[in-house]
């Protein structure tokens, strides 16, 4: 006898819809689109520069690129923590996480305000060579994309602790967390390309 529980997982995961509003993940993807044409621009410009590119990459401070890196990391875990707590009706909790995911996003924004003004003072500008001119436009971009995240997840933040979302009612969580988790694997693999990878 054919039930749902006999059925095909990968079948039942295809009825399942995007989490968060529709909205969210058309500009979700837009946005992968433009940094995945620039990562390929990036990897093709130093396919013919490669000793350029290599050098440059060593004066970059990798300790602070792994530091955001796991702050990142971190702070995605905490928007997974708050959806959880969310679909349990736990609208303090979610907050919190929030909250917490917030404060290691503030903290990625100081850091790399940090590593951005030592680069300056070193004389790493977008006019100096080639690298460093993917490296401080790749880099912004994707600050600024953290620092409307943050927007995003303050607004989910406060509603959660008015009670605005319910275990049953939390798109909104859903949709903040999802775009954050987004800012959190461009950052990854922005890190690897430009930080790791030679």
């Amino acid at each position: 006898m054919h039930n749902a529980l006999t059925a095909d997982p990968l079948q039942q995961s295809r009825g399942q819809p995007l989490p968060g509003d529709f909205a969210i993940w058309v500009f979700i993807f837009a946005e992968l689109t433009v940094f995945g044409v620039l990562f390929a621009a990036y990897a093709f410009t130093r396919s013919a520069h490669v000793d350029l590119f290599n050098a440059s990459q060593l004066t970059l401070n990798r300790a602070y690129g792994f530091a955001n890196t796991l702050l990142l990391l971190t702070s995605s875990y905490f928007v997974a923590r708050a959806l959880r707590a969310i679909k349990t009706g736990r609208n303090k909790a979610c907050g919190n996480w929030l909250a917490g995911a917030l404060g290691l996003g503030a903290l990625f924004l100081l850091l790399k305000l940090i590593e951005f003004h030592q680069d300056f003072a070193r004389g790493i500008t977008l006019s100096a060579n080639l690298f460093y001119m993917f490296y401080l436009s790749l880099t912004f971009f994707h600050f600024m994309h953290v620092a409307m995240g943050m927007i995003i997840l303050a607004v989910v933040a406060v509603k959660a602790y008015a009670g605005r979302y319910t275990a049953d009612r939390h798109t909104g969580v859903e949709t903040g967390g999802s775009y954050w988790h987004m800012v959190d694997l461009v950052w990854i693999l922005l890190f690897a390309l430009v930080y790791v990878i030679h």
